[in-house]
Order: C-alpha cells, then structure tokens, then sequence
C-alpha cells in the first residue's frame, strides 16, 4: 500500500511514503505513475487529503476559498483523472473519496468546507455514472465529527477547549465523537468486493447525527 502525504513522514506503518502534493497535477500523476511502474496495477485510490476552514461567508477571503477547494475538491479530481485511465484499461478498480457530512447540511461558520466537500459529492456521482459497467466503481464516505488530530487542533484553538469538546459531544446523538478506524472501516467495506453493487453513493458515517 502506498499512502501519499505532504509530509511522508506522518504516513502510517507498513505502508510506502510517497511525498505528493495533491493540488499539482505533476506531483500527482507522479504518484500514480510510480505505484502503477512497481505494482503492475492499480486497484484502489482512497482520496483523503483535506484541510479545514472555519469562515461563514464574509469572512471568507477569496485565498482561503481556493486553497480550500484546491485541496478538498482538486485534489480529489486530479487523483481520479490519473487514477482512472489505469484502472479502466484493467476493467477493475475502486475509488473512495473523502467527503463530510458537512457536504450533505449546511454548518454554520464552515462555507468553504460545506461547498468543497458539496462538490466531492457530487463528482463522486458523476464518475460512477459516467463509468458503472466499466469495473471501476466510486463511492465517498461522509464522516461526522471525528476524534481525529485535525479536531484536536480545532479544539486547540477554541477559547475554551474543555467546553468547545463537551459541546461537540453534547451534540452528537450517540453521545461520543467517532474514531478514526470507524471512518477506515467504512472506506475499507466500499472499497471490497463485498460492496461490488455499491457505486455512486455516500456512506455517511456520523453517529445520527443528519438524523436527527
């Protein structure tokens, strides 16, 4: 497996580094050129970079809406375009993109996010469509708030950290925030034979919270 980061450093054990910026098509088609040159194939393509932006739309700047969707919408993109051409000419594969709840409801504060992460959505329908019948299939998984690092940091920044926690446990309706090996279990499962009549579809995975 190889798992592609900024920095390769941070990437999990057992896994190969690539140093890969995913809003430059260069550095990304190298990637995929690389694993696709020592593998032979190229079976599953998880998109999963992303960062955050905490503005409602005024406050918004216009460089902060473009890095936003350059890395949660671009990158998606980019990784599907050099991605594809492999995996169609082996009639197999399978593409999970990250997306977010926050691309299916509107949060306050979170106007970038919630229209990136809108648009990975939607390209992720449009690419199911454009090639169910192929062998490839593509799907996104939606999660809610997570107990990840990126939160930590969001928490961290807060007036009050200890109180900004509560009120986002406060308002999840199972009562705990999700983990990151929940969200890994529900890209694993889409990218499994297991879910080969799954295509075109977002699994949310946000403990109720869009039900309720």
């Amino acid at each position: 497996m190889y798992a592609a980061d900024l920095n390769p450093a941070g990437v999990p054990d057992g896994s190969i580094p690539l140093a890969v910026d995913v809003t430059d098509p260069d550095s990304f088609a190298a990637a995929v050129s690389r694993a696709v040159a020592e593998t032979g194939s190229l079976h599953v393509l998880c998109n999963n970079a992303g960062t955050s932006s905490t503005t409602d739309p005024i406050a918004c700047t216009v460089e902060e809406w473009e890095h936003t969707f350059a890395v949660n919408s671009r990158g998606v993109f980019l990784g599907t375009k050099f991605a594809l051409p492999h995996m169609l000419a082996q009639q197999y594969g399978v593409i999970v993109n990250t997306a977010s709840a926050a691309g299916l409801v509107g949060l306050k504060d979170r106007a970038a996010y919630c229209a990136s992460k809108g648009a990975v959505i939607a390209f992720t329908r449009q690419v199911a469509v454009q090639y169910a019948g192929t062998g490839v299939r593509c799907n996104s998984v939606c999660p809610g708030t997570v107990d990840s690092p990126w939160v930590g940091r969001l928490l961290a920044a807060a007036d009050d950290p200890a109180h900004a926690r509560v009120q986002l446990v406060a308002r999840q309706p199972m009562g705990r925030l999700g983990t990151p090996m929940e969200v890994a279990a529900a890209a694993l499962y889409l990218a499994s034979d297991e879910a080969a009549f799954i295509t075109g579809t977002e699994l949310v995975i946000d403990g109720g919270l869009l039900a309720g």
